[in-house]
Parts: C-alpha cells; sequence; structure tokens
C-alpha cells in the first residue's frame, strides 16, 4: 500500500515594526505539544495562497497583507496515527511568508494554547522542528 501524504503548507508569519522584524510563534495543544509557525491542509480545489490567507486568518485571527512563495518544501512523518487525519501518514509543505499588521492575536483554542511575538533569534530558539527552524532562516534572510 502506497503511503499517503496530507498536502500542507507553513506559513513563516511576521510584522515589520520600523527596521525591526517580529515573528508569530503559536505554542500548539492539539497532537503534540510545543511551538511553531501556522500551517494546515490545503482543502480540495484549493490553490495554496488562498490555503495561506485562510489559516493565517483561522489560526491566528490577522489578515494576510502580503504573501511569498518559496521554493522550500518538503514533508515529514507523523509521529503516531491521528484520528482526524486516517489515511495519511504525515504531511507535505510548501514555505509561504505573511507580512500582517501586528494587533490582537485571535488563536483557534482548538489547536493552540498561545502564542508570542519574537525576534529571530529567539524564535529559533523555541521553534520545536528542525524544518521550522530552517523554514524561519530562509524566509528572514529574504527579509534582510
Amino acid at each position: 500500500m502506497k503511503e499517503e501524504y496530507r498536502k500542507a503548507i507553513f506559513v513563516v508569519v511576521y510584522s515589520k515594526t520600523g527596521k525591526d522584524i517580529e515573528y508569530l510563534i503559536l505554542h500548539r495543544k492539539k497532537h503534540w505539544r510545543g511551538w511553531e509557525f501556522p500551517k494546515g491542509g490545503v482543502d480540495a480545489g484549493e490553490s495554496l495562497k488562498k490555503t495561506v490567507s485562510r489559516e493565517v486568518k483561522e489560526e491566528t485571527g490577522l489578515r494576510a497583507l502580503k504573501i511569498r512563495k518559496f521554493k522550500e518544501v518538503g514533508k515529514y512523518k507523523y509521529h503516531k496515527a491521528l484520528a482526524d487525519r486516517k489515511g495519511f501518514v504525515g504531511q507535505t509543505y510548501s514555505l509561504f511568508s505573511a507580512e500582517v499588521r501586528k494587533g490582537k492575536v485571535k488563536i483557534d483554542k482548538r489547536e493552540h494554547s498561545g502564542h508570542r511575538w519574537m525576534n529571530f533569534a529567539k524564535a529559533m530558539k523555541i521553534l520545536t522542528w528542525q524544518d521550522q527552524r530552517k523554514c524561519l532562516k530562509i524566509v528572514n534572510n529574504s527579509l534582510e
């Protein structure tokens, strides 16, 4: 049987304040615990850019003002079988960045238990997964 991967996106969400760039990191509670960027599955018939806008809005309450696609793609396996992901062993992802205006963050309480705005160095230390740290570096380098 062929292993199926769910098609998804990673979104490095950031806000510029003068010369400073701050990244929005979410504290995950659904499926695992730790720090991550907004991410999510692509709905049937949905463009990747539409997925980015939807996921940023659903997971942060903020509107993506400027969306950029990067060449970075990857895949990972889930650490355990997930009831709400029947038939999938993991996810593929495409990397995007989304600039937002820093405002009131409304997290999706089913998936996340908190959030923080932080600079690049702090975000690199706190992110749980290596692939997300790699994605942060790519986006950060493009913004300098």
